[in-house]
């Protein structure tokens, strides 16, 4: 048990840790920002989904990696991402002949705050919304989800990058 304990409380230190990290740019054209921080964003949804929150903070962080080759760092970044997500509801869209639904929508919003530490003038906060509707007759996918993700992300950075940075 004192090792269950022992190990469950690494993972919880790790997970913080990396967390609230920043991240240095090692490639990509960013500007003259060389660091970035992207907080954990809570579900704050009345519709609670275990896993909502890990993903979107992991898919954020992940499009950076992949674009710009981020290496952690221990100094708050240049750039500073933090929010939550604040809607995620499933609703029916349209009945069937027998009163049942036949589609159902995803709704998913994210609310972002964007802190450009080297020019205050591109601060903002903003709510990105997305839905995609599925059939009745399936379970939600994770790809559904995905996709959503996928979506808000895009317009995060397009919204960010083209107004803040440029291209990178």
């Amino acid at each position: 048990m004192k090792k269950t304990l022992k190990i469950v409380a690494f993972i919880i230190t790790s997970l913080s840790i990396v967390a609230c990290g920043a991240y240095s740019f090692t490639g990509g054209d960013v500007g003259d920002a060389k660091t970035i921080q992207i907080d954990f964003f809570p579900n704050q949804a009345q519709l609670i989904e275990p896993t909502l929150s890990q993903q979107f903070t992991e898919e954020l962080r992940d499009l950076f990696t992949r674009q710009t080759n981020l290496v952690l760092n221990s100094n708050s970044g240049d750039l500073h991402f933090s929010g939550e997500i604040t809607s995620y509801r499933i609703a029916p869209m349209s009945a069937s002949s027998n009163q049942t639904s036949a589609q159902n929508r995803l709704t998913i919003t994210v609310n972002v705050r964007y802190v450009n530490r080297l020019d205050e003038k591109k601060d903002f906060e903003k709510s990105f919304s997305f839905y995609s509707d599925y059939p009745a007759t399936s379970q939600l996918s994770g790809a559904v989800q995905e996709a959503a993700f996928e979506e808000i992300i895009d317009r995060i950075t397009q919204d960010i990058f083209n107004a803040s940075v440029g291209k990178w």
